[in-house]
């Protein structure tokens, strides 16, 4: 399984967000610029995030995007779902509603593939933005992150 560049640049413009949490909205630009990110690419990026509740924009000169919930409240799977889709290595053992194959009660490497889904889903949900903060500190990256 290999994640795109959407949910891999998704989650460093969050973390950038998040490091920046309760200070004033940050320009995208801004936020591009720190993460060496398209400002483009970046744009189509925070659509799906603000689509799906994860950021908010505020408008006006002071302008720009703040999370919606502390990073305390944003596991690292969410931003992956949200820019990726369904967490699995094989759409038979997707986490929504998987199409039905006709070998599924005997298939012997689809429990493989189911535990592989279960593994990576648990490691991305046990992460928040605020543990990446916290990790960011721990090796002198300096941040806010405040909650």
């Amino acid at each position: 399984m290999r994640l795109s560049t959407k949910g891999h640049y998704g989650l460093k413009a969050m973390f950038d967000l998040a490091q920046h949490y309760g200070s004033d909205p940050i320009p995208l630009k801004v936020v591009a610029e720190r993460q060496g990110l398209s400002e483009p690419y970046l744009e189509q990026l925070i659509a799906v995030l603000r689509k799906v509740g994860l950021v908010k924009s505020i408008r006006g000169a002071q302008g720009g995007y703040i999370l919606a919930k502390s990073p305390a409240e944003i596991k690292v799977g969410d931003v992956i779902r949200a820019l990726e889709g369904p967490i699995a290595p094989l759409d038979c053992v997707s986490e929504q509603e998987p199409p039905l194959c006709h070998k599924v009660d005997t298939c012997i490497s689809r429990d493989i593939w189911a535990r592989v889904r279960d593994s990576i889903t648990e490691v991305l949900d046990s992460i928040t933005l605020e543990d990446m903060c916290r990790d960011a500190k721990k090796v002198g990256q300096p941040n806010k992150c405040e909650t």
